[in-house]
């Protein structure tokens, strides 16, 4: 074989080889791509041809438990541009710059950023979201102006889009919760039920041609959105708005520093009626923090930076740059707005703890009475203090007590009988009720932010307690726990012994109005015996007549209940003085309850601290106006009917004479303003309320109409000096609280000292009890 030849089958084996290696090489390749990556690179593709644009869905409606509208999606609309329709050179140049403006002036947008997004060659661009109809009007002519001017139809468009809107404002604030800017729940029952309400989101699907231009919307596929399915709370508009109504004046009569809570819940279900953490915020606008707040955030300095160790130890804030101090400055003012925030949305109800101080004496007794160490023979002494090794713990009745049996103590509030009391259920056993009464575990209310308590802890495990802890945990103190926590277990001691669930929502629907899932009210344990529950429903009974919570009681309804006054381990305005929080915790009726309601005033400053003094008088006050609302019977003792209230007849219209008569009939007496023959007006008005045999004010013209009176002081009196005082001035008192008592004297009036109001008018003062300072 000659050279050529070998030299050309060489060349032939090597041509071989090489596309051998080369087909071998793509063929493994193309098997990659298709069996490895093939479902990837289709979705690539997919994702290049086609242009997903989501559309919103209509978040459903939360309802009050009566059907009021607490938070509802209003229409409103979204702005989008198409730039692809635009003309090419100075005619488009023209529209576009047109329409840049335009849009920014109406929707309050940078001109230059619109002007840039003009020349994007798609055919969506979303320009904004949620506005309104005025806005949308001034689009409408904007695309009107497009066609007549330049023929052209869809470079701007308006689609559907939804706003969360809160009829109430402030209602419930921090259980209703609010929305982000996207419509995703971010507090409270939004948030907990986002699932729920937000729906499911449309799609516009666009495709695109091959150098990823938006088709027109001639080649979209529209799927259509599912809107959201609606929430049905426990919470009741009227009953809320009577709480924080109270509350919010409690707030300001007793200069609450830390704000104030009321749970008004049904025993027997576990559903939260009201809850308020007042003062709140407005669910419209969330992210603003009140007037007082932004003082106190601009206010800061660089003597509060230094109050406050934001520099180390070797650093002198005095020789920093003005640079570096403004930066400092600004950084603790836009901290302190974040936590002025979070403190505003906070719900104290189930996110703070706190010592629950002596309404935490149910609980103790009912142990001692589940577990039959305490009974009718059984007697404790108080002289006032009581010695623990090296500790004295001291009753808040210097003097001491002296022989009490267990009801008393719990009418006396006294902490050393209580310390006796706990000591006979011993540690043990003290631990395993505060267990079984829901202590030791978030209730699971259906709502975020819920706190756990915090109980003894030594060598690491919960609930070793040492015997000093047990003393001061058998009144309420050093131990924290929820207030929620805390109603659930009063109403256990309420309702026959049973732990419920608490819960704010009662039912979802659909959003064809169909309910899809109902709340349980199943029980969740027995923790005391009927026959306990029924006992400490009598003490706590006579404890709101003549015992320690006699501020508490309500006339017309057997009210039981239990004052509390615990210490704060922080000083809260840095005035050096020791800091508490007044609570009162009761149920009614007591011989058959339905309802238990727990106020609680973080931090009063003014006058009293004492539950029996701040917390206790503003339960009666709630409960006065809620239990009458939620159609609990009212039995009037005769001195409680003399003091009812009833309604003011109709006497507009009719002649002097005849008017006179009939407002006699009604059981009242007249005062007759004017020269006319007919009645024009009275005061008060038809159907408001006012007491009976009280003054009705006549007018037969318009001369007597501007006549006023000064309102007297009206505190600090009887209920007959009280009522004398207001008739010399011709004015009405409507009473609540306290009556029957020998020492019942009117502590708050709802009409200031020195307001000039109208002959007749119907001022309501609160009568309390002197009590016992706890």
């Amino acid at each position: 074989m000659g050279a050529n030849q070998k030299l050309r089958r060489r060349t032939v084996w090597l041509l071989i080889i090489v596309l051998a290696v080369g087909f071998g090489a793509v063929i493994t390749r193309l098997a990659y791509l298709q069996l490895v990556q093939g479902e990837e690179l289709q979705r690539r593709a997919i994702e290049q041809q086609l242009a997903d644009t989501p559309i919103s869905a209509k978040r459903g409606t939360i309802y009050d438990t009566k059907g009021k509208i607490l938070a509802q999606s209003a229409s409103v609309w979204q702005v989008v541009m198409a730039p692809a329709y635009f003309d090419d050179g100075a005619e488009g140049d023209e529209q576009r710059s047109l329409v840049a403006s335009r849009l920014a002036s109406i929707l309050d947008l940078d001109e230059a950023e619109l002007l840039e997004e003009t020349k994007q060659n798609t055919y969506y661009v979303s320009v904004k979201r949620k506005v309104e109809s005025e806005q949308k009007e001034q689009i409408i002519e904007l695309q009107k102006e497009l066609a007549e001017k330049y023929q052209k139809s869809g470079i701007i468009s308006l689609l559907d889009d939804y706003k969360r809107y809160y009829p109430y404002s402030d209602l419930a604030s921090s259980v209703i919760g609010f929305t982000g800017s996207e419509d995703q729940g971010l507090w409270g029952v939004e948030y907990q039920y986002n699932d729920y309400l937000s729906g499911t989101p449309g799609r516009i699907i666009s495709a695109q041609n091959g150098i990823q231009t938006e088709m027109p919307f001639d080649y979209n596929q529209n799927i259509g959105a599912i809107d959201g399915s609606s929430v049905v709370l426990t919470i009741d508009e009227t009953v809320q708005s009577i709480v924080e109504k109270y509350m919010k004046q409690g707030i300001i009569d007793n200069q609450v520093h830390e704000r104030g809570v009321c749970i008004v819940m049904n025993v027997n279900n576990g559903e939260i009626v009201a809850m308020a953490s007042v003062n709140g915020f407005d669910l419209n606008d969330p992210f603003t923090i009140l007037p007082d707040q932004k003082k106190e955030i601009e206010a800061i300095d660089l003597d509060y930076l230094i109050k406050h160790d934001y520099f180390e130890e070797d650093e002198d804030p005095y020789k920093l740059s003005e640079e570096k101090k403004k930066e400092l400055i600004e950084q603790a003012q836009n901290e302190a707005e974040s936590a002025a925030l979070a403190r505003n949305w906070r719900n104290k109800a189930i996110s703070d703890t706190y010592y629950p101080g002596s309404v935490f004496k149910m609980v103790t007794l009912s142990m001692a009475l589940q577990e039959g160490v305490v009974n009718k023979d059984s007697r404790f002494g108080c002289s006032g203090a009581f010695q623990l090794y090296e500790d004295t713990i001291h009753c808040h009745n210097t003097a001491g007590h002296g022989t009490q049996t267990y009801q008393e103590c719990l009418w006396n509030s006294c902490n050393p009988g209580f310390i006796q009391i706990g000591q006979l259920v011993g540690k043990t056993k003290f631990w395993e009720y505060y267990q079984a009464f829901g202590f030791s575990d978030k209730t699971g209310i259906d709502l975020p932010g819920e706190s756990e308590d915090q109980f003894f802890v030594h060598d690491g495990v919960e609930g070793n307690m040492l015997d000093t802890d047990l003393a001061v945990a058998s009144f309420g103190q050093n131990f924290s726990i929820t207030p929620i926590q805390m109603i659930t277990a009063a109403s256990a001691v309420a309702n026959g012994g049973k732990i419920v669930q608490p819960h704010v929502v009662k039912q979802i629907l659909d959003n064809e109005g169909n309910v899809v899932k109902n709340a349980s009210t199943e029980t969740k344990r027995q923790v005391i015996s009927e026959s306990v529950s029924e006992e400490m429903r009598g003490i706590m009974e006579e404890n709101c007549i003549s015992g320690s919570g006699k501020n508490g009681y309500v006339a017309g309804y057997r009210v039981g209940g239990k004052t509390g006054t615990s210490e704060k381990l922080i000083d809260v305005n840095d005035d050096g003085a020791d800091d508490y929080i007044a609570s009162f915790c009761g149920f009614a009726p007591a011989n058959n309850p339905q309802y238990a309601a727990l106020v609680f005033f973080d931090a009063p400053l003014g006058g009293n601290y004492y539950g029996s003094a701040v917390a206790a008088p503003v339960f009666a006050s709630i409960m006065s106006e809620v239990l009458p609302y939620l159609e609990v019977v009212a039995q009037y003792t005769d001195e409680e009917a003399s003091n009812i209230d009833t309604a003011a007849g109709a006497y507009s219209g009719m002649s002097v004479d005849d008017a006179v008569a009939a407002a006699e009939r009604d059981g009242f007496t007249v005062t007759v303003k004017g020269e006319g023959s007919t009645v024009v007006s009275q005061n008060p008005a038809t159907g408001a309320s006012m007491p009976t045999g009280g003054t009705i004010v006549l007018y037969t013209d318009q001369s007597g109409t501007d006549e006023k009176v000064t309102v007297p002081n009206l505190v600090g009196f009887s209920v007959s000096e009280v009522n004398g005082i207001a008739s010399s001035y011709g004015l009405n008192v409507s009473v609540t609280g306290m009556v029957s008592s020998s020492d019942s004297t009117s502590t708050t009036q709802s009409v200031p000292e020195g307001t000039e109001v109208a002959p007749g008018t119907v001022i309501t003062v609160t009568f309390s009890g002197s009590g016992i300072a706890d």
